[in-house]
């Protein structure tokens, strides 16, 4: 004969009403005591046929039939948060309120890009783990649907749907890490670092940066995903330097084109060149390399003798493009006013590039 399961148990006396309905509908063991509700009890009602489910060890769903997105969601990040000692509140009066909720913990990898509204990324729903990035110090493994990713130092998060999502960089990196050298895999990640740029979530700089500290250059899949990515980004940046231009009403410039000294060297490539007030543009669109002191050097030294000839060299970066698109229009157009004040430059070479 089965053992009948107990009564569902009464009002619990501390009422989570403040929560979602995922999160009232998502415990752990730790809070089911809080409110009343022993493991044993807990654990008896997550039998076959029975009113709760376990999710994750410790973590319950208190209703039957599949979990939700977000369901799921709440679930890994309350296995994954540091548990608070007794006595401390749920929930402090200052500061974002996924801080409290789960501390130290955040969503990361391809479910924190489909939170960020990546469309290459899969449906919440279809994947059968979750990852959530930790301290390293934190021990914690991976199972069932949480998989467990580590940093010596976690980013800052963000929130999203109500959740605590790592930044698009670190996210990006974390999903590319998981993804096999197939070539489905190989054509996910350039697809979603195309996306990352295409998309304005964020700049090549910072995702090549991620993925050096992560050590994932070395994959053929990655560095042919990143050369993508770079020539998006410049794509991206071109474009935006001339909408720049057209919307705000800056004299036509001659494009893409190679300075040299007449009869002699060559002096470098301009995205955008006035001959008449002789001021550059130069997008800077490197990417953070192991050879980046080297990059800057020779970057450096390309601007000064620019400026020994009387060239005023305007330094843009495509952060600067997104994010300020209207304080380097004025620092163009500023540059080209002061053309008459300062001595005429000298006579340079102009080339299509």
């Amino acid at each position: 004969m089965t053992q009948k399961l107990p009564p569902p148990p009464p009002v619990p006396p501390r009422p989570a009403r403040h929560l979602s309905g995922a999160r009232r509908r998502v415990l752990t063991a730790a809070q089911l005591r809080a409110r009343g509700i022993p493991p044993a009890e807990a654990n008896a009602r997550c039998r076959p046929g029975g009113p709760w489910q376990r999710l994750l060890p410790g973590v319950f769903l208190l209703r039957p039939g599949p979990p939700t997105a977000e369901e799921r969601l709440h679930a890994v990040l309350l296995y994954a948060a540091k548990e608070q000692p007794p006595g401390v509140p749920a929930q402090p009066a200052a500061g974002p309120p996924h801080r409290a909720l789960y501390p130290e913990a955040q969503i990361t990898g391809l479910a924190a890009l489909s939170l960020h509204g990546f469309g290459s990324a899969p449906a919440l729903l279809s994947l059968t783990r979750i990852d959530v990035l930790v301290p390293r110090r934190r021990r914690l493994r991976s199972t069932e649907l949480a998989r467990v990713v580590r940093a010596a130092q976690p980013p800052t998060p963000v929130q999203r749907a109500g959740v605590p999502v790592a930044p698009v960089p670190r996210a990006l990196a974390d999903a590319v890490a998981d993804l096999s050298g197939t070539s489905a895999g190989a054509e996910t990640v350039r697809l979603l670092l195309t996306e990352a740029v295409r998309g304005g979530h964020c700049e090549p700089a910072a995702v090549v940066r991620e993925l050096t500290a992560a050590k994932l250059l070395g994959r053929p899949h990655v560095v042919d995903a990143v050369e993508s990515l770079l020539a998006e980004g410049r794509s991206v940046a071109e474009d935006r330097l001339y909408r720049m231009v057209r919307e705000f009403g800056l004299p036509d410039p001659v494009w893409n084109v190679d300075l040299r000294m007449p009869g002699g060297p060559h002096l470098g490539g301009l995205d955008a060149y006035w001959p008449d007030q002789a001021v550059a543009v130069e997008l800077d669109t490197r990417a953070p390399r192991q050879d980046e002191d080297a990059l800057w050097s020779e970057h450096a030294r390309k601007r000064e003798h620019l400026e020994r000839l009387g060239i005023t060299v305007v330094h843009v970066t495509p952060r600067k493009l997104r994010e300020a698109m209207d304080q380097q229009a004025t620092i163009v157009r500023t540059a080209l006013m002061a053309a008459d004040d300062r001595d005429p430059a000298a006579y340079v070479v102009v080339l299509p590039r």
